[in-house]
C-alpha cells in the first residue's frame, strides 16, 4: 500500500505565494542597506560638485571664466602644463612601475609581503612629509651637496631644489605605488601555463612576454595610468614645495585662487576642467575594458 504524498494545488499555490512574498520583501529590505552610503554620496560628493559647477558660471557672463582659461594665452598654456606633467609622470611612472610588479609577482616569493609592506608604508607618511624630505635632501646645504661636496665631484654646492626635474622625482615618488599595486594585481591572475606553452612552442622569454604576459596585464596598466594620470592633475603640494614657481598647474592656481585672489568662481571653473579630464579618464577606461569584454 502506497502513501499519497502530494499536496493539494491550493496549498502549493499558497505556498509558492508566500516564497514571492517573502522574496519580494528580502529584495525590498536588501536595497535599504544602500540608503545611507547613497545619502552620503550625495550630501558630500554630488551637492558640493553641483553647487561647484553652478559657482563657476556667474549670473552677469556665465562664460567668463572658461574663456579666460581657453582663450588667455597664460591659462592655456597652464592647462597644457597640466596635461604635460600628468603624462610624464604617468609615463615614468608605468616604466618604473611595471618591473617592480613584474619582479614581486614572479620572483619575490616568500618575501612579497615584505615588499608590499614596502610598497605601501611610505603611503601611510604625510604627502607634506614625503616631499619636504626630497627639499632636505637635495637643498643647498642637504644631504646630497654635503657628500657630492667632500668627494671633490662639486666646488661649492648648488641648489637642486626648485626645479622642474624635483617636481617629477617627487610625483613619481608619491604616485608610483599605486601604479605598481594596480598591476601586480593583474598579474597575479595570469596563468603561468599560458607563458610556459608559448615557450615550449618556441617564443623566446621576450617574446613571451611582449605577446602573452603584457597583453594581459594591460587592464592593470589602465588602471595604473588613469589613477596617476588624475592624481597628479589634483596634486598642487609637490609644485608647491618642489617647484619653486617653475611649474604652475590648474591644481596650484586653484590653491593660489582660493588662499591669495579669494576668486572661488574662477577656482571652481578650474576644478571643473580637472574634473573634465578625470571623467574622460574614466570614459577611456571604460571604453577599454568594454573593448576587453568586461561589462
Amino acid at each position: 500500500m502506497t502513501q499519497d504524498f502530494t499536496l493539494p494545488l491550493e496549498k502549493l499555490g499558497a505556498t509558492s505565494s508566500v516564497g514571492e512574498r517573502k522574496s519580494k520583501e528580502f529584495r525590498i529590505a536588501s536595497g535599504m542597506w544602500a540608503l545611507p552610503a547613497l545619502i552620503f554620496l550625495l550630501t558630500f560628493f554630488v551637492l558640493p560638485l553641483f553647487a561647484n559647477v553652478l559657482r563657476s558660471f556667474p549670473a552677469e557672463d556665465p562664460l567668463q571664466y572658461y574663456r579666460t582659461l581657453f582663450l588667455d594665452p597664460y591659462y592655456l598654456n597652464v592647462v597644457w602644463q597640466t596635461v604635460k606633467v600628468s603624462a610624464i609622470a604617468t609615463i615614468a611612472c608605468l616604466f618604473l612601475g611595471y618591473p617592480v610588479a613584474y619582479f614581486m609577482v614572479r620572483f619575490a616569493g616568500r618575501w612579497n609581503s615584505l615588499f608590499v609592506f614596502l610598497l605601501i608604508a611610505p603611503l601611510l607618511t604625510s604627502i607634506i612629509m614625503r616631499t619636504f624630505g626630497w627639499t632636505v635632501l637635495f637643498s643647498r646645504k642637504g644631504l646630497v651637496n654635503t657628500v657630492l661636496v667632500e668627494i671633490g665631484l662639486m666646488a661649492k654646492p648648488v641648489n637642486m631644489v626648485n626645479t622642474e626635474v624635483m617636481v617629477y622625482v617627487g610625483l613619481i615618488h608619491v604616485l608610483a605605488p599605486f601604479m605598481v599595486l594596480s598591476i601586480t594585481s593583474v598579474l597575479q591572475g595570469v596563468n603561468l601555463s599560458l607563458e610556459e606553452s608559448a615557450q615550449i612552442l618556441g617564443a623566446s622569454k621576450i617574446r613571451t612576454f611582449l605577446t602573452v604576459t603584457l597583453p594581459l596585464s594591460l587592464d592593470g596598466i589602465a588602471t595604473g595610468c588613469i589613477l596617476v594620470f588624475v592624481l597628479t592633475n589634483g596634486s598642487f603640494l609637490t609644485m608647491l614645495l618642489l617647484g619653486g614657481g617653475k611649474v604652475t598647474t590648474l591644481s596650484l592656481l586653484i590653491f593660489q585662487q582660493f588662499t591669495l585672489t579669494q576668486n572661488v568662481g574662477f577656482a571652481a571653473a578650474m576644478g571643473n576642467v580637472l574634473l573634465l579630464f578625470a571623467l574622460i579618464g574614466m570614459a577611456i577606461q571604460l571604453r577599454f575594458l568594454r573593448r576587453k569584454g568586461v561589462k
